[in-house]
């Protein structure tokens, strides 16, 4: 290897998936797949212009899984040569062995043709990952001491998470694939303190994570320099604003909020084998049970959700998932009807489906695959749908929500409450200015069920989070989640400062 951080092209691939392929089907293996992964991971954050804390992880790993006779077996290693991918698939085999001893359901996957051998790269023009450290520096600082030095700012915080993924994978059916992709996330935060008051208020940038270069940063995908100019006063206007009046109100919701609804309440909540039950030890099961498919009612009739793995600069973008299956698009809602869920190849066989919609993913080389989720996206108004300000303009009382903050949601995905960056009053359909306190409430399908109209294709935005936890051993990844600005009728408004007891 030529350096510090290696690249695929540096590494044995031919020689470790031969050995270790050739070595299943000695062992009489029914499936078996590699997996060769390069990440890297970086992390910068600077609180008020000046450095206060930088990451670089490489992580380079080699991970075996096989269905040997009626059960799974995995194994990984940093080691990188041929012996090691051979040694691993003894072990792999040795697990099954255990595993299917101790009495657990026999597995089986549903099919996936070959796709013989390919290569795929997400479109991006600078690698954040090889962007040089002063230079990512450079840029924060001047976006901080712009932001410090406006009128009523106090302090800053910004941060730059960069990823870098390259991912070889073969199996037993002559599938080979090889596949790189990036993704960014630059954040900033202003903070104001009231002194008199003893209070304060912060206002994030809502720039969403994206499968994008380091020309993000640089306004590709999205306006940073209007942000930063508008976000002094956005700040000062919520620390002078009053305090929500509980109840229930017409809310327009931002794609810049919306995008972290539909993650928790309907993203989460059509992963298939949480709605089987699997993932009850650790984060909640789910409302949307295998029995309603095709019955329950989920929402409006306006409400079409699809999952999608093929989406331009999605998170959850590739062009095969971990399991050698083929990335797709496929209805999750349609006419606010349950219609599909999202499925790996294990539990599609378990559930009844032919094929798998490729929802495998393994955040690391040394972690099994598991069901993760697809980009799962709203579908907005059409081409002449209304505007944000059309949406306003219908309300004669309501709310304006405007960017993520803190959401709380049960364990079944049915009971939640969501906060924001920025709430605006709206009055006989017109912006009266912001308000402070506030949070949304609402069970899921009554939430969806009061989607009243949705904003056209001018307002659509893919907004999603880096950070998705699932699993045990716990696993994150990245996702996306596309919608329109859309209107909410009568929907439960609370006072956090009130419901806090303060």
């Amino acid at each position: 290897m030529s350096g510090a951080v290696p690249t695929l092209a540096e590494l044995p691939l031919e020689a470790i998936r031969s050995a270790a392929l050739a070595r299943a089907a000695e062992l009489g293996c029914r499936h078996a797949e590699v997996r060769v992964e390069v990440i890297r991971d970086q992390y910068l954050a600077l609180r008020d212009a000046a450095v206060e804390g930088t990451s670089d992880d490489v992580e380079v790993g080699v991970g075996v899984r096989v269905v040997h006779g009626d059960a799974l077996g995995f194994a990984a290693t940093v080691e990188l040569h041929a012996d090691a991918a051979r040694g691993l698939v003894d072990q792999a085999v040795a697990l099954a062995k255990v595993t299917s001893a101790a009495g657990a359901a026999p597995v089986e996957l549903a099919p996936e043709p070959a796709h013989g051998e390919s290569t795929w790269e997400a479109p991006y023009r600078r690698d954040p990952t090889t962007v040089p450290i002063d230079e990512r520096v450079a840029l924060l600082g001047a976006w901080s001491r712009r932001l410090l030095a406006a009128p009523g700012v106090d302090h800053v915080t910004a941060s730059l998470h960069a990823v870098a993924e390259e991912k070889h994978f073969a199996d037993l059916a002559g599938t080979v694939t090889t596949q790189r992709r990036v993704r960014v996330h630059p954040s900033l935060e202003a903070l104001a303190l009231d002194g008199p008051g003893g209070t304060f208020e912060t206002m994030r940038t809502c720039a969403p994570p994206v499968g994008r270069g380091f020309e993000y940063l640089e306004g590709d995908g999205w306006d940073f320099e209007s942000e930063l100019e508008s976000m002094p006063g956005w700040l000062a206007e919520k620390l002078a604003a009053r305090s929500v009046e509980p109840g229930a109100y017409d809310l327009v919701i931002d794609p810049t909020n919306l995008w972290l609804t539909i993650h928790e309440s309907v993203g989460h909540a059509t992963e298939l084998d949480r709605a089987l039950g699997y993932e009850a030890a650790y984060a909640g099961t789910s409302f949307a049970t295998f029995d309603q498919l095709g019955t329950l009612r989920y929402g409006s009739e306006l409400m079409d959700v699809t999952g999608d793995r093929t989406t331009p600069y999605g998170l959850a973008t590739v062009a095969y998932d971990d399991e050698g299956v083929a990335a797709t698009a496929f209805d999750i809602v349609r006419d606010g009807v349950l219609v599909g869920y999202q499925l790996d190849r294990r539990i599609a066989a378990e559930a009844g489906f032919a094929r798998s919609n490729g929802c495998a993913y393994a955040c690391s080389p040394l972690m099994i695959p598991i069901q993760r989720m697809a980009n799962v996206s709203l579908a907005h108004g059409g081409a002449a749908g209304p505007t944000t300000a059309e949406l306003i303009a219908g309300v004669d009382r309501g709310i304006y929500v405007v960017g993520d903050k803190s959401w709380s949601i049960d364990m079944q995905r049915h009971n939640f409450q969501f906060t924001g960056q920025r709430f605006f009053e709206i009055s006989h359909g017109r912006i009266t200015g912001q308000l402070r306190d506030v949070a949304y409430q609402s069970r899921t399908t009554d939430f969806w069920g009061a989607l009243g109209a949705l904003g056209g294709e001018s307002t659509y935005l893919l907004a999603g989070a880096m950070n998705c936890g699932k699993g045990q051993p716990g696993q994150v990844a990245a996702v996306s989640h596309g919608c329109p600005s859309a209107l909410f009728r009568q929907v439960n408004v609370l006072n956090t400062l009130g419901e806090s007891g303060r």
